[in-house]
């Protein structure tokens, strides 16, 4: 037992040393460029120096590890989960993300495995922790989400109220950018800010429903794309569609009052077996210990598992209903 938490201090204590002489080695190449920057634009009496291009592009860090981050540009998983981040929130670059979930899986499986010697059970445990990190970022990304829609009919009523005022489209999307909350003030600012760096409406509009893919926002810039082509008073279709978001709010939270039992019988059949069985424990661990002492009872496991997590997407197809 000695020995393996010693393992597993050494392989935690590994991968912070290698985070930090990573971002320690990030940060020097990125002063050693800053600084060559600055001597080519001072020193101007030398030819080399003043032919040198200075590249001013943005540059996405997918790893604080140049090794990670060269594989990671190479792979098409990169810019997804980037884009996860971001639309989530978090300051977390994709190699942290992948070796968060590599730790998060290697070290509980490898501790099971010791402890239980089954390699089957230790595997899906291991997998179950290591997408934990994954479900982190999704729930933070739901949640800013949920948040953007919230918000979306009040910024709509915004920029109805300044197209009535006389302001144009920019104007409106300006105002929006000032005076609403995250999320809708920064990803609007970004919008808004493309404008004036000269995009095109239809480019800059697919970029915010890319960084945001809500339906609701969808049509909001088919409104605004159609209006753009055909003409019309955009601030009357901004309103009515302020009022069908409105009114798909009030839907989902009737369906949501109606499948609250169903949701509510999912969560009970999903837990109490395991509530029921670690209760067992409690009161006679010697006779519940057959489940995974035993190879029927490891079987049983199995079974019942698989199960309960059909059961569950069962349940949740059923109650989960779009609108």
């Amino acid at each position: 037992m000695l020995l393996v938490v010693a393992l597993v201090f050494l392989g935690v204590f590994g991968v912070f040393v290698l985070l930090i002489l990573a971002g320690n080695v990030g940060g020097s190449q990125q002063s050693k460029q800053a600084l060559a920057a600055l001597q080519s634009a001072l020193a101007t009496d030398k030819s080399e120096w003043r032919d040198q291009i200075v590249d001013i592009r943005k540059k996405e860090l997918l790893s604080a590890i140049p090794l990670l981050h060269r594989w990671l540009l190479r792979i098409e998983l990169a810019p997804r989960l980037h884009r996860l981040l971001y639309q989530a929130n978090l300051k977390w670059t994709a190699g942290g993300l992948m070796l968060m979930s590599a730790t998060c899986f290697v070290i509980p499986a490898y501790l099971l495995y010791r402890r239980s010697g089954v390699l089957i059970f230790s595997m899906l445990i291991g997998v179950l922790l290591g997408g934990a990190p994954f479900a982190f970022v999704l729930f933070k990304r739901s949640q800013r989400f949920k948040k953007f829609e919230q918000n979306l009919p009040e910024a709509l009523d915004l920029m109805v109220s300044a197209l009535r005022a006389g302001h144009s489209l920019i104007a409106g999307l300006g105002l929006v950018s000032r005076e609403c909350i995250d999320p809708i003030g920064s990803e609007f600012r970004i919008c808004f800010e493309e404008q004036n760096y000269g995009l095109e409406l239809r480019t800059a509009m697919d970029n915010l429903v890319t960084r945001m893919p809500l339906q609701d926002l969808k049509l909001v810039a088919t409104a605004i794309l159609i209006q753009k082509e055909s003409g019309g008073n955009l601030a009357e279709v901004l309103d009515k569609v302020s009022q069908l978001i409105r009114e798909r709010f009030r839907l989902r939270r009737q369906i949501r009052v109606h499948t609250a039992q169903g949701r509510m019988t999912g969560w009970v059949l999903s837990f109490l077996p395991i509530a029921l069985g670690l209760a067992l424990w409690l009161v006679n661990p010697k006779t519940m210990s057959l489940l995974w002492t035993n190879p029927l009872g490891i079987k049983l496991i199995y079974a019942a598992s698989s199960m309960m997590i059909v059961g569950g997407l069962i349940i949740r197809k059923i109650v989960n209903m779009e609108v």
